[in-house]
């Protein structure tokens, strides 16, 4: 269930453990930290390009999101985004495997 997936995004932010927006997913993929990079569903083919980008460079698999910009925003208390990456090996497993129905491996 999708409010299920946003509370424990919520969850992830409140632990330190969820960096948000363009630069911080970049700054996490370069610094090593991110194990799995967030997309969100209506995320442009720009931004796609770009979390593809830190995906690789982090060696972390990239996955969309059923949630949408503006839900993530509202959910996470954040100004917009289409991308984090969680940076924490337990989260990322976790996260995966609780929610299959709320998120595609690209």
């Amino acid at each position: 269930m999708q409010s299920d997936l946003l509370r424990f995004l919520g969850l992830m932010r409140k632990a330190g453990k969820l960096s948000l927006g363009e630069q911080g997913t970049g700054q996490a993929a370069r610094a090593g930290k991110a194990k799995l990079i967030l997309l969100a569903s209506d995320a442009s083919a720009n931004a796609l390009d770009r979390a593809e980008g830190f995906a690789r460079r982090a060696g972390a698999p990239l996955i969309r999101l059923s949630a949408t910009k503006e839900e993530l925003a509202s959910a996470l208390g954040v100004a917009g985004g289409s991308m984090g990456a969680v940076c924490d090996d337990g989260f990322a497993k976790a996260l995966t495997e609780k929610f299959p129905d709320d998120t595609e491996r690209i």
